[in-house]
């Protein structure tokens, strides 16, 4: 079974950068599709982005342009990148195999002045 555990959330300003980790255990991280979640209260756990095994990518688009998800192969890590943040990115962050799925417990975003 493959273990996530996300970090890097927190509180910041619009306007403000974050940028959320998730560490992978277990075999074959390489060969997996990764993607970040995000879920509000009362509503749908949200793809925000997702990279697969040679790095391509995708976006929701209410992130294109602002979020950037890259992953470390040798690190079992994933990343994701957030520019620009404004106060409706804030939401618990997942990270989820897609493949095996399996789901980090969350790390909080919080955009407020």
């Amino acid at each position: 079974q493959v273990q996530l555990v996300e970090s890097g959330g927190g509180l910041v300003q619009p306007g403000g950068s974050l940028r959320l980790s998730c560490a992978a255990s277990g075999s074959d991280f390489s060969t997996s599709i990764m993607a970040w979640y995000r879920q509000v209260p009362e509503k749908e756990r949200e793809r925000v982005a997702f990279i697969g095994p040679s790095g391509g990518t995708s976006y929701a688009p209410s992130v294109k342009g602002r979020f950037t998800i890259s992953r470390d192969n040798t690190k079992n890590a994933v990343y994701l990148q957030m520019n620009s943040l404004k106060a409706e990115d804030t939401a618990v962050y997942y990270c989820n195999d897609m493949g095996r799925g399996s789901w980090g417990q969350g790390t909080q975003v919080i955009v407020s002045s």
